[in-house]
């Protein structure tokens, strides 16, 4: 018994030394208390146990060996809560899970403590360093095998999954721990209790079990560094900075907050932060789809926002998200800050307020000019408009011609001019009056318009006369068109007098086509303007004495 009192007392001294280790070089955080709540639950069995071989008192024996079991029952508990934070997925574990997920440690518990009729274990000769155990203590071994179970597939599960290589290093030393944990507490159940009438006794292999799983469990935390996200961020660090500061891991859950963050944030380490959900509520000032999108992009991105918050009164913040790289280059964390820009929100509102005065002005302003501009451009409409039918009026059309007939002769380009005027138009004023002799005009400007070219440029000449100006179009082409347009007017019925009368008219029209060029320049445009204003006139004049509704072409006149 000797070797074995040393044994367990080696190894508790072990656990003891890596329990001092963690606690003193890493820092101390959520997930850090719960392997430290973890690796003393597995203490007390090679300390219990050591305990138990150094006294012959049966009840000094049955508190040790009950406290190794209620520590034994409890690491199964342990084991499954500490595989879901070393997981990431601590944001599950609310006071009501927790409490599920211990009930058969709880109840396993129980059953060592109580020991009814001693259906969990009995003395052998009357000591408890020999037991032997009834169906309570298979009911432990069902519970710890079924924690077992769970927490294994959990850690399978999150392996498997899209997790950063670190990550998978830490799960990986952690499973294998978990494995050798429970395979010694299996030998020594199988060995010890179910065969323990054929072998000779083999102390120590649960508790053995244990010290190797603990360096496994040693090796996670300081070889890949299960802290390192917090330990760059010092919480006596973090508090003394203005900014509110979250530190969230890959799963977006809370490893680290400062005491600045509590006026904006009702958050707590543990928890999940959804950021999306968390914006939900707020009023956005910016970007809110651009923002989500950079969050939440593959690799994420640094992303910026302003938010208004009701804290008592409204505080504006700014939000700034960054992702947190290892040295591969995935992601292990975001660092998420909160910065408060009321005053100089304020400060931006008074300039606003400041500059409103200023800007009405300059509306009023602006105003005034859109007004004075639209009159101006309705000034140049009626300038060179006809006022009856809309259309160009003859000032309007000489000037643009002086342009234009310089423009072809200077480049050898082929024009025309149409000059005619409506057929008996005095009879026309003198039957139905001068409002029906409008009409008639009206009307027949509209019908020319629609039968020429988006190019071509009708004007009234003056009275009942209209001319057009056609430019790229030779002799053939204008009497085309000629022809087009006093057929148009031959089929235009005409309602007069509201309505009740319909009248016809016809037109007479003189016809001049410029396709060949004397000379590439002239001196005076106004004076061969009315050269050929002279010629085309003639040519009407030409086709009222022929009979009228007819087309005369000043070239025929001049031969």
């Amino acid at each position: 018994m000797g070797l074995i009192i040393w044994l367990e007392f080696t190894i508790f001294l072990f656990m003891l030394f890596m329990f001092a280790c963690v606690f003193m070089f890493n820092t101390i955080t959520v997930l850090h208390k719960v392997y430290l709540l973890f690796h003393f639950l597995m203490m007390l069995w090679p300390l219990c146990q050591f305990a138990v071989q150094t006294t012959d008192n049966p009840q000094y024996q049955l508190f040790y060996i009950t406290v190794s079991f209620v520590g034994l029952s409890l690491l199964g508990a342990g084991w499954l809560i500490f595989a879901i934070f070393l997981t990431g997925q601590s944001y599950f574990l609310g006071h009501r899970s927790i409490f599920l997920i211990s009930l058969p440690s709880l109840l396993s518990s129980l059953g060592v403590i109580v020991n009814p009729g001693d259906l969990f274990m009995g003395t052998i000769n009357g000591t408890y360093a020999l037991r032997e155990y009834g169906p309570l203590f298979w009911f432990l071994i069902a519970t710890l095998v079924f924690y077992g179970i769970v927490s294994f597939n959990h850690l399978i599960k999150t392996y498997i999954s899209d997790i950063t290589s670190r990550h998978k290093a830490q799960i990986r030393v952690a499973a294998i721990g978990m494995l050798i944990l429970a395979g010694f507490a299996s030998a020594d159940v199988i060995v010890n209790v179910v065969f323990g009438s054929r072998f000779s006794l083999i102390a120590g292999l649960t508790s053995l079990g244990i010290l190797l799983s603990g360096f496994c469990f040693l090796m996670a935390i300081q070889r890949y560094k299960m802290f390192n996200i917090v330990e760059v961020a010092q919480q006596g660090i973090l508090d003394s900075i203005n900014t509110g500061i979250i530190v969230l891991n890959q799963y977006d859950v809370v490893l680290e907050v400062n005491k600045v963050i509590r006026p904006y944030v009702d958050i707590r380490i543990g928890d999940r932060l959804d950021m999306e959900q968390f914006l939900a509520p707020l009023q956005i000032e910016g970007d809110l789809q651009a923002f989500m999108e950079a969050y939440y992009s593959q690799p994420p991105q640094r992303a910026l926002i302003e938010v208004t918050m009701k804290r008592g009164s409204y505080q504006h913040a700014s939000i700034y998200a960054a992702p947190i790289f290892d040295q591969y280059l995935s992601m292990i964390g975001r660092v998420i800050t909160f910065q408060d820009v009321s005053q100089l929100r304020r400060l931006v509102d008074a300039s606003h307020r400041h500059n409103e005065m200023l800007q009405e002005r300059n509306r009023t302003l602006i105003i005034m000019q859109d007004d004075l501009y639209k009159a101006n451009q309705k000034l140049e409409h009626m300038a060179i408009t006809d006022s009856l039918t809309g259309c160009y009026n003859r000032r309007y059309l000489m000037q643009q011609l002086e342009h234009e007939v310089t423009t072809n002769i200077r480049y050898q380009i082929p024009f025309a001019i149409f000059l005619f005027d409506i057929d008996y138009f005095k009879g026309i004023n003198d039957t139905y009056g001068h409002v029906a002799g409008d009409e008639v005009i009206r009307s027949t400007a509209e019908i020319v318009q629609s039968a020429l070219r988006r190019t071509d440029i009708l004007a009234r000449y003056g009275g009942e006369e209209f001319t057009v100006y056609l430019p790229h179009t030779n002799s053939e082409q204008a009497e085309i068109l000629a022809d087009r347009i006093k057929k148009s007017i031959e089929r235009n019925v005409i309602s007069i007098g509201g309505g009740q009368k319909k009248v016809s008219v016809t037109i007479s029209m003189g016809v001049l086509a410029i396709e060949a060029y004397e000379k590439t320049g002239i001196e005076d445009p106004k004076a061969y303007l009315r050269e050929l204003f002279a010629q085309v006139d003639s040519a009407l004049y030409e086709a009222k004495n022929g009979g009228r509704n007819q087309i005369v072409n000043a070239s025929m006149v001049h031969n």
